[in-house]
């Protein structure tokens, strides 16, 4: 019997808690002999997994080399990059599929025996194009691993139509999209009641203006409430979000949930506000894993203006599109809500629930790794 391919997943991220990466052990796990890099403990059903150390960050910081531009001594003084380096074995995996711009030079650098597959969360060159040290310091650190190390990757995807249209434009490589869709989920429409619940979820990032939702429900009417999860990346910011509610009784902040419970709970609101200021290129063209969540827990929807998230909510029927970015344009919107509304909202959402999946998206992946494994079979019959 053959034995299966190895295949590296490798990511700077807590692998438990990051959905795409999640979906990526999922898929390949009884395909191939699945090795995991990651933060954190293993996930289930992985032959090998290699953790770094937690506070080992997969982002620079040497000030000196990047403004000397010095981007090899940059790249090589990462933390995560150096921890991965003294435990992960050079030439032992057939493939490995590289998560993020960050662990690919690394992933060429261990020399898997067939090739690498480059997943890219975001367009890295404008990933936090809004802060001007980051423009005029680390965009060009982005700039230059992408045009030196996308060329070697044996194949790429990204999460969204225009973040792929933009890294061929730019680096001309060819890039295909997986979307964040989240896995199918069994599930049934609740009917609107006496009230209607509202769900936020958000990275505390102060840059995403969550203040836009606590001005939108102010002086809202008692059958409208809001319920927010705000991830405490910038605590001072997401204290200062809690003291500008503390006098807004309609909304609520409440604690995060396991990933493998969040569409669970999720089915128990009426409507998942996905309202994304575009500050910088990616948020622009941005379709995340709330919006997709949202479809499985059979919610409607209310998004902003933001491109891809428009075509499938029109497509499908899944809500409703505010006319800008403004608190005003939201709260206009939100007042506009009826349970019936709402309640044709999560029938599309129903409906839309098998072509909105994960399911649906994961066989780029397959796809790309099969071709890449395909490498090296020679013609025997």
């Amino acid at each position: 019997m053959t034995d299966l391919p190895s295949l590296l997943i490798l990511t700077f991220s807590p692998i438990r808690s990051d959905p795409r990466v999640i979906k990526q052990v999922e898929l390949f796990k009884d395909k191939y002999r699945v090795t995991t890099c990651a933060y954190g403990a293993a996930p289930d059903g992985v032959a090998e997994h290699f953790a770094l150390p937690d506070d080992s960050r997969g982002w620079p910081s040497d000030k000196v080399g990047l403004i000397s531009r010095q981007y090899g001594k940059v790249y090589d003084g990462l933390p995560a990059v150096q921890a991965a380096r003294a435990v992960l074995p050079k030439g032992r995996f057939d493939i490995i599929l590289a998560n993020d711009l960050n662990t690919l030079p690394l992933a060429l650098e261990l020399e898997p025996v067939l090739g690498v597959h480059s997943d890219l969360h975001e367009f890295a060159p404008r990933e936090k194009e809004d802060n001007l040290k980051w423009r005029l310091f680390i965009a060009p650190f982005m700039r230059w691993l992408c045009s030196r190390y996308l060329p070697a990757a044996a194949s790429v995807t990204s999460v969204s139509q225009g973040i792929a249209d933009e890294y061929l434009k730019d680096y001309g490589t060819h890039t295909r999209v997986v979307t964040n869709a989240a896995p199918y989920a069994e599930g049934f429409v609740r009917p609107v009641g006496e009230k209607v619940r509202l769900i936020h979820s958000a990275a505390g990032q102060r840059y995403r203006k969550l203040e836009n939702f606590i001005e939108a429900m102010k002086e809202a009417p008692e059958w409208l409430s809001l319920d927010m999860i705000v991830m405490p990346n910038e605590p001072d910011y997401v204290a200062e979000l809690k003291a500008k509610a503390s006098t807004v009784p309609s909304i609520r902040f409440r604690d995060p949930v396991p990933y493998r419970q969040l569409v669970a709970t999720l089915s128990e609101y009426d409507v998942s506000v996905v309202f994304l200021p575009p500050t910088n290129f990616n948020l622009k063209n941005a379709l995340p894993n709330k919006f997709f969540e949202a479809v499985q827990a059979r919610l409607g929807l209310i998004v902003g203006p933001s491109p891809a998230m428009v075509g499938l909510v029109e497509e499908y029927g899944l809500g409703a599109i505010t006319e800008d970015f403004s608190a005003a344009s939201l709260r206009k919107t939100l007042l506009s809500l009826t349970p019936e509304i709402i309640d044709g909202w999560k029938q599309a959402a129903d409906a839309a629930a098998r072509p909105l999946s994960a399911e649906s998206q994961v066989v780029v992946w397959q796809e790309a790794i099969a071709r890449i494994a395909g490498r090296d079979r020679t013609a025997t019959d």
